[in-house]
């Protein structure tokens, strides 16, 4: 999956937002929460400079599947990040 990510031409941004949610999915379905909050977290980064509603979801969605790992340090994180101020800016100008 990586490499197709690889071939991606920057102008996909927007669908190598989904293809990292979709890889945090798994992650999370493996019961791994670092590595899905790993791709949650790059998904996130493309998120801030090319916004897509669709891959904003895929990032909540994974959220939700780690609840279990909620004290763990890797989804706090990625929960300051996921509702932290400047995703709410960057969601609000689009």
């Amino acid at each position: 999956m990586t490499k197709v990510l690889d071939e991606l031409p920057e102008s996909d941004n927007k669908q190598r937002t989904v293809i990292m949610g979709d890889l945090a999915a798994v992650e999370a379905a493996d019961e791994r929460p670092e590595a899905a909050c790993g791709y949650a977290l790059q998904a996130l980064d493309l998120l801030a400079t090319t916004w897509y509603a669709t891959g904003m979801d895929r990032v909540r969605d994974v959220r939700r599947t780690l609840a279990p790992w909620q004290n763990e340090r890797c989804v706090r994180d990625l929960d300051d990040r996921l509702y932290g101020w400047s995703t709410t800016l960057s969601a609000l100008t689009r």
